[in-house]
């Protein structure tokens, strides 16, 4: 049975933190969950939305591709297209649909600390770009396209990033509190000292994260590799 503290009345999927005590919370595709507490609080009803919501991404989303497979579009030329990313995308949200693409790549938010909490940054283009020791906490990216960024030290906590494709990012130091990483990838990404502290993940997903040997033993043990 999946625990969770509490659940957003617009379904955008982030789980602040209350007064339940820590703990882990995993999602499968076939409905099975379970966890070692549980909030005497939440009725069964919000827990089978939020389980199913998850199971629903893990069935009808497609993965993020490759970067030897995906076809990007030229690297646009607006002037810009880098402060795009202080509005967002304004529309889709979590199914990353959006009116013209939000290409942020080899932009520089490094230490960011203000600009980019809470937007929706939702199929963005931020291959190449640089996140280091920026706040994208609550951030919305659902569906970016991230290989081969930079996010040193970035704190993502409350933030949604399923099925992003981390591919090759430096994720060293990155803060994965309360963070939603269902269907996201992370082929040889460098994940030193990432936090994954009551990270919410699909249990595929969680298999093939553990498969990455640049996890911490902490890191391991947060997310319960085995």
């Amino acid at each position: 049975m999946v625990t969770l503290c509490s659940l957003s009345s617009t379904l955008s999927l982030r789980f602040p933190f209350s007064s339940c005590s820590r703990r882990r919370i995993l999602c499968s595709a076939n409905g099975d969950s379970r966890s070692a507490t549980e909030c005497s609080s939440l009725s069964k009803e919000i827990r089978n939305v939020a389980c199913g919501v998850l199971a629903a991404w893990a069935i009808t989303s497609i993965s993020p591709v490759t970067a030897a497979t995906q076809r990007l579009p030229p690297l646009s030329t607006e002037p810009n297209r880098c402060e795009r990313a202080y509005v967002g995308n304004t529309i889709g949200q979590a199914n990353g649909v959006y009116d013209k693409p939000l290409d942020l790549r080899f932009c520089d938010y490094a230490n960011d600390k203000s600009n980019l909490k809470g937007k929706s940054l939702s199929a963005a283009l931020v291959s190449d770009a640089k996140f280091d020791g920026a706040d994208l906490s609550e951030v919305v990216m659902s569906k970016a396209y991230a290989v081969g960024a930079s996010f040193q030290g970035t704190d993502f906590t409350n933030a949604v990033l399923d099925r992003v494709n981390f591919e090759k990012a430096n994720l060293k130091g990155a803060i994965f509190k309360n963070t939603v990483l269902s269907g996201s990838t992370f082929n040889d990404a460098e994940l030193q000292d990432a936090v994954f502290e009551d990270t919410i993940i699909g249990y595929i997903d969680l298999q093939k994260l553990c498969t990455n040997t640049t996890i911490s033993e902490e890191g391991r043990a947060e997310l319960g590799c085995r």
